[in-house]
């Protein structure tokens, strides 16, 4: 039985009305129609991509009829005037469905995303790599599970150098930095880097100070016989959201203003950024957190009279992340590996002891890998 009833021409055709029996009807504009066409003529049959530019529509293109089969799950449109006759599935129609209230004055998350705590995390998404490797299925529920947690965890990985590489396979590929396709987190003297030390780290997005900004990190450990070391991820969204909740003049400031981030390494690296360290969609998406004490830059962007309430603002969203109520802290074994998206969760450490030893390798992948995976599979 068909959800739609009818389909009419209106405004003198420059629109459709698809009505349905359940929800409010829906409109579409005919130059939105007509550049969405699905025929061989609009869209290569091998990969999709548009045979027309938007200049080949007509600017007074119009609908001159509209036909609802009696399924009621197809509409025929014909267009003028160049001649043109159209099919569209009313599913998909309703699937890409833009006539709706926007409400821009609120800021939202993406509906795919869970944004969590300590107290309402129940669950790590954990996979064995064998699995990964041989299960899809399994694959494609845990790689959800990444993308809806903002971290996931890995055991049983090879303890060998270079696994990294062979872990981002399973969903994207290596985006290779000044550090290489991976890196060793481990203390060193003279250290580039104070990742690269004993001491504790507190929570941070990696890499801030470049654009664009890696969107996934894997961390994978090689090996760990010390004390302390313990490994924490805070929810940058669910921080953001109770900074908002709490003062939401701070989180204007700190969403509307820059700041600026700086990292300078050896054989001339020098690099440099500037981002909201929270950023904000046109539409008020929360889409990513940019936030880093050891690379943060001197703040240029923000007005004279501005500045005193923005390093409150910044000092306040500090001592959100961290709280000891949004950290999941977990120790990380050899053979295992955590991955994160690097523009949502922050990660720290604690410190650990000068005796024994701890070897971490890390690498970034970019998250459409990730978001093309899931889609594909």
């Amino acid at each position: 039985m068909s959800l739609f009833k009818s389909v009419k021409v209106i405004n003198s055709g420059k629109a459709i009305l698809l009505s349905r029996k359940y929800g409010a009807p829906l409109r579409y504009h005919s130059t939105w129609l007509r550049d969405n066409a699905n025929d061989h003529k609009t869209r290569d049959k091998n990969n999709g991509q548009r045979l027309i530019s938007i200049s080949d529509i007509p600017i007074n293109t119009y609908i001159k009829s509209a036909f609802l089969d009696k399924k009621g799950k197809n509409i025929t449109l014909n267009f003028l005037p160049k001649k043109k006759q159209i099919k569209f599935s009313v599913s998909w129609l309703e699937a890409h469905a833009y006539d709706k209230k926007q409400n821009n004055s609120k800021v939202w998350t993406h509906p795919d995303l869970k944004i969590w705590s300590k107290a309402t995390l129940k669950r790590v998404p954990i996979i064995n790599y064998k699995s990964a490797k041989s299960d899809k299925k399994l694959l494609l529920k845990w790689l959800k599970s990444l993308h809806y947690y903002g971290f996931a965890k890995i055991t049983g990985c090879e303890r060998k150098s270079g696994t990294v590489v062979k872990i981002a396979k399973l969903f994207g590929y290596v985006r290779e930095t000044n550090y290489g396709k991976w890196f060793d987190v481990k203390s060193k003297t003279s250290a580039v880097n104070l990742a690269y030390t004993n001491l504790g780290l507190k929570a941070h997005t990696d890499n801030p100070y470049r654009n664009p900004v890696p969107t996934m990190q894997i961390l994978h450990c090689l090996k760990s016989s010390i004390k302390g070391g313990d490994s924490k991820v805070v929810d940058g969204f669910k921080a953001a959201l109770r900074l908002k909740k709490e003062n939401k003049n701070y989180f204007n400031l700190l969403s509307k203003y820059c700041s600026r981030f700086e990292f300078k390494g050896k054989k001339n690296v020098h690099l440099k950024s500037r981002f909201p360290m929270i950023t904000l969609s046109p539409d008020n998406e929360l889409t990513a957190i940019h936030f880093n004490n050891r690379s943060i830059a001197p703040i240029t962007d923000v007005p004279y009279n501005n500045m005193p309430n923005y390093y409150k603002a910044y000092r306040k969203f500090s001592s959100i992340i961290d709280s000891s109520s949004m950290a999941f802290t977990f120790k990380l074994n050899p053979g295992e590996c955590f991955i994160l998206d690097n523009t949502r969760v922050l990660h720290a450490r604690t410190a650990y002891s000068k005796t024994g030893s701890r070897w971490l390798q890390g690498c970034y992948v970019d998250k459409d890998g990730l978001l093309s995976t899931i889609s594909t599979l």
